[in-house]
């Protein structure tokens, strides 16, 4: 079984599988990503941002493929290039972080360690640009409707609460703690990393 990763560019965002191609979910603002919705231009919203991020930052994703079919991918960014990340309760990112937006390894490429390869590819990058850590947005409800992913699971693979609340609580990881993960937290990743993501629903929070 062949495996490879590649950092996620505008020629292989058909790779992503739907609603994610084109959720504009943590890319634009609730209004913006309303009015993308509703005139069906959000998949040009998405190439848009992404082309915007890999210009002036550079690499923001990873898509894992195996024997050259997609089977997961994250997705992640400084938070002055994810809009969304502002309307939070538990807003801002920390200034020495990138926030983790969505990640996801598709039914039936679970459990076999893709989500902790992926997590482990984006921090040994985010070392290399000094980096800390990493943040993201969690969702105490389990699986939702947005594209959070749930607290319970990113708890689960060492993020640590930095700023809580009832249902949107701020969590973190610092990096150099998943350059040397053991394989015992493979099981977490893919329950995070396969997570039901349903379709989001774009509204302010």
């Amino acid at each position: 079984m062949g495996r490879r990763l590649e950092p996620l560019t505008l020629d292989n965002l058909a790779d992503l599988p739907m609603p994610c191609r084109e959720c504009v979910f943590w890319e634009l603002d609730s209004v913006r990503g309303g009015e993308a919705v509703a005139q069906g231009t959000a998949a040009q919203e998405k190439e848009a941002w992404l082309s915007g991020v890999l210009l002036e930052w550079g690499s923001c994703g990873r898509v894992v493929y195996v024997d050259d079919v997609p089977a997961g991918f994250v997705l992640y960014a400084p938070p002055a290039y994810v809009p969304r990340s502002t309307a939070f309760p538990t807003s801002p990112v920390g200034p020495d972080a990138v926030q983790l937006m969505t990640a996801r390894i598709h039914p039936g490429y679970q459990g076999q360690g893709l989500g902790r390869v992926l997590v482990q590819t984006v921090a040994k990058d985010l070392l290399r640009r000094d980096f800390k850590a990493m943040e993201a947005f969690g969702d105490t409800r389990g699986a939702s409707a947005t594209c959070l992913l749930p607290a319970e699971h990113l708890l689960a693979v060492g993020f640590k609460t930095v700023r809580a609340h009832p249902t949107r609580p701020r969590l973190r990881l610092e990096l150099r703690s998943t350059v040397s993960w053991k394989e015992d937290v493979e099981h977490a990743l893919d329950r995070l990393l396969g997570a039901v993501q349903k379709e989001p629903t774009l509204r302010p929070l």
